[in-house]
């Protein structure tokens, strides 16, 4: 329980840690889940009586690790035309082509030491009992991370409970070896977390910092990109100011119910009140933004009784309330982070969907007005954005662009309810709107970037050198076939399901928490079920996956988004959990019959990484086609079970556990 909790913290933070670190890792969280795949799989790949240097030097990978981002920090400047990355000002470090593959090998040697620990450990117990000790690990493992996040602790309390569990595991032999780069890692991680200014949230590693120049003026990073800043109200109320521009550009609009969705430090919910809101409701998903607005902002906007603060995610906020309002400000919601467990959805996505433009349509007053702007970057992200609001409202919005690319869209329910110095005219061919399936407003057309590609290419080499330099017998996995495409399913599945609840229930990071939680839960559940029978009918299983698959598929996700919240919930659980089981039932009845677990389980995790990298094909297909590949998968999977054989052992073969998920 202790190894794969600690395997599953040890991922979790890397992730979380790195990504504040290096920018792009950010955009591309998976690369660090990716590369933990392909080391848990060799460490479990490993024969018994080989790899014990592994296991013995697991530290110096890891302190390696934290040492070269924190040296060495990586500001990426995307300048792809395929799709917009809110990335740093200028770029600092080391070449991400230097940088990102040393990341992903390290990560890739880091879980491979621990899955190694883990897999000597799980050979001693019966192979049904090492999974349901595995799951229970996981689950403390994804539990103590959700409450650390929630608790908002900085990075040394994460790297002392891993040094501490490490330090357990490697016993007495290793207490040097082990203490001394644990030590090291520590205090790097101490005087990151003590430098002034730095907090974390949730979300993001925090920077704060008073402006040289301006009183009571503060500058606000997220994962090391210039994010926001604090203002007077007579700065936000200069002339031209884009402030401003939603309230000048709708004179018969009353401003007297306002929702501010992306309030974060207060400049909005200060001009709304300075334009005479009687009511406003300021939405903002990162509660350590908002906390640092109502201590340090000089207009004390949330100290207001007229402001009421919602910690929520945007578009789970219109989805429950049924407030309507004469102004909606979309309010810079560039989030610089992806929904964990999600390789391109970004915490903003469902916000510039179609679906959530008629969603605050129809929570405007008849002569209300809705506002967004930001420095959009590209043109073809305005025209995007201003396309549909024209198909929503029917009418054009007006358009304001200032440097930068910067960009203000307003839109009236009529056009008399909006007074527009400019009404927007397209530049070129307007793209698609972004939409609740294929949530991707930065990605110009549907396609997988070229970034992607060569990135998934190099991984997939690195995978194989990998699997062959680690003298792993790769024939011997060839009759695991079905336990590899039962792992590359299952992760996809469980990346629909993330995608689904982020929908109907917020991107927060409570949401994406309790959805891995809550599939930790549907595995143990079905791991029980499968102990208690002496024997299980795999047809019958397939058939009870492909009929819930089916009713996934069916239902429409408007349908469900529809439904008031505690049948939504019901309705959702329902779809989500019950493939996870059948799937699950699936897969430790397989387990159980596996004449060589191990090598089962690792065909299993590199099968995972495979459904990681075929996560990728929703940009083109978007999430609901994702259904077919996992349907595909598992067909593909029940035909390689009939050719494999299910062997003669049962709950009594000494084996190891199967992956539990991993966020």
């Amino acid at each position: 329980m202790l190894a794969s909790s600690t395997m599953l913290f040890v991922e979790l933070a890397l992730i979380r840690w790195a990504g504040a670190n290096v920018v792009h890792l950010s955009y591309f969280s998976n690369f660090i889940l990716l590369g933990s795949f392909l080391g848990i799989g060799i460490g479990f790949l490993i024969p018994a009586e080989r790899g014990h240097w592994l296991k013995r030097w697991t530290p110096i990978p890891l302190v390696l690790l934290v040492v070269l981002v924190r040296e060495f920090p990586v500001q990426v400047r995307q300048s792809s035309g395929q799709v917009i990355y809110f990335t740093a000002v200028k770029t600092t470090g080391l070449p991400e082509w230097v940088t990102l593959p040393v990341i992903f090998l390290l990560t890739a040697v880091i879980m491979a030491g621990i899955g190694k620990i883990t897999a000597d450990l799980f050979r001693r117990l019966p192979s049904l009992n090492a999974y349901r000790y595995d799951l229970l690990g996981s689950l403390t493992g994804s539990v103590s991370f959700a409450v650390l996040s929630w608790l908002r602790a900085p990075s040394v309390v994460w790297g002392v409970l891993a040094a501490v569990a490490l330090l357990i595991l490697g016993g007495r032999r290793n207490t040097l070896p082990y203490g001394i780069p644990l030590t090291a890692m520590v205090v790097v991680l101490f005087m990151e977390s003590t430098t002034t200014g730095i907090s974390w949230s949730p979300y993001y590693k925090i920077q704060l910092e008073p402006s040289p120049t301006t009183t009571r003026t503060y500058y606000i990073s997220a994962n090391g990109v210039p994010h926001q800043s604090t203002a007077p109200l007579p700065v936000l109320m200069r002339e031209n100011s884009p402030y401003r521009r939603a309230y000048e550009q709708t004179p018969h609009n009353p401003h007297k119910r306002v929702l501010v969705i992306g309030a974060g430090n207060g400049n909005d919910v200060a001009v709304a009140l300075a334009y005479g809101a009687e009511h406003v409701d300021a939405v903002e998903i990162d509660p350590r933004l908002q906390q640092i607005g109502a201590q340090l902002h000089p207009a004390k906007p949330y100290d207001d009784p007229r402001v009421h603060v919602h910690i929520d995610d945007g578009r789970a906020f219109l989805e429950r309330t049924d407030t309507k309002y004469d102004l909606i400000v979309l309010a810079l919601p560039d989030s610089l982070t992806l929904v964990a467990g999600a390789s391109n959805l970004r915490l903003e996505s469902y916000l510039f969907t179609r679906e959530a433009f008629e969603a605050a349509r129809d929570h405007l007053t008849p002569n209300g007005a809705f506002a967004m702007y930001n420095y959009y970057r590209k043109s073809w992200l305005v025209d995007r954005f201003a396309g549909t609001l024209d198909d929503v409202y029917g009418h054009a919005p007006c358009a304001t662009t200032f440097k930068r690319n910067a960009a203000v869209l307003v839109a009236g329910m009529t056009t008399a309810d909006q007074s527009c110095e400019q009404v927007w005219r397209p530049s070129g061919a307007v793209p698609r709107a972004a939409t609740d399936d294929h949530p991707f407003p930065y990605l110009l057309h549907r396609s997988i970037p070229t970034l992607y590609l060569g990135a998934l290419g190099a991984m997939l080499l690195v995978t194989l050198l990998s699997v062959r330099l680690a003298g792993v017998r790769v024939r011997s996995t060839f009759r695991y076939a079905d336990m590899f495409l039962l792992g590359a399913a299952f992760m996809l599945l469980e990346t629909k399901n993330v995608i689904g609840f982020a929908l109907y229930f917020g991107t927060t990071w409570l949401v994406n928490a309790l959805v891995f939680i809550g599939v930790l839960l549907a595995v143990l559940a079905a791991v029980e079920v499968r102990r208690k029978l002496r024997r299980v009918n795999q047809i019958l299983l397939q058939l009870l996956l492909f009929s819930s698959l089916a009713a996934a598929w069916l239902v429409p996700t408007d349908a469900v988004l529809s439904l008031p919240f505690p049948a939504r919930l019901a309705s959702a659980i329902a779809l989500a959990f019950a493939p996870i089981f059948c799937a699950n039932l699936i897969f430790s009845d397989r387990l159980a019959h596996a004449p060589d677990p191990t090598t089962a389980f690792g065909a299993n995790l590199l099968g995972a990484l495979t459904g990681g990298a075929l996560e990728y094909l929703a940009l083109v297909t978007g999430y609901q086609a994702l259904l077919l590949v996992v349907a595909v998968l598992y067909l593909g999977a029940g035909a390689a079970m009939r050719f494999a054989g299910t062997g003669t052992a049962h709950s009594t073969t000494r084996s190891l556990s199967s992956p539990a998920p991993r966020p």
